[in-house]
């Protein structure tokens, strides 16, 4: 069975703190909006590493294409303030 968006987001959720998440996807590939205070300090990469380290072998398993969209609370604030 593929996953659906809904699961997706609730394997990021069970292992990653997020103040905001939001996951759209066909089954193979989904795209996310992911607002963690654990970015905050990090890099791209380092926030991407987080969020597959989350989903753990699922990522290799069960998701095949995940595009993400990694923000600390502050930067989605920005975002969201800024329309």
């Amino acid at each position: 069975m593929s996953p659906t968006p809904d699961h997706v987001r609730q394997y990021i959720a069970d292992n990653l703190p997020c103040e905001h998440l939001e996951v759209y996807g066909d089954g193979a590939h989904f795209e996310a909006l992911i607002v963690s205070p654990l970015f905050e300090g990090k890099r791209t990469l380092a926030r991407h590493q987080a969020v597959y380290q989350a989903l753990g072998e699922r990522m290799r398993a069960e998701i095949h294409a995940l595009s993400m969209r990694t923000l600390t609370p502050a930067e989605y604030e920005t975002i969201k303030n800024n329309g």
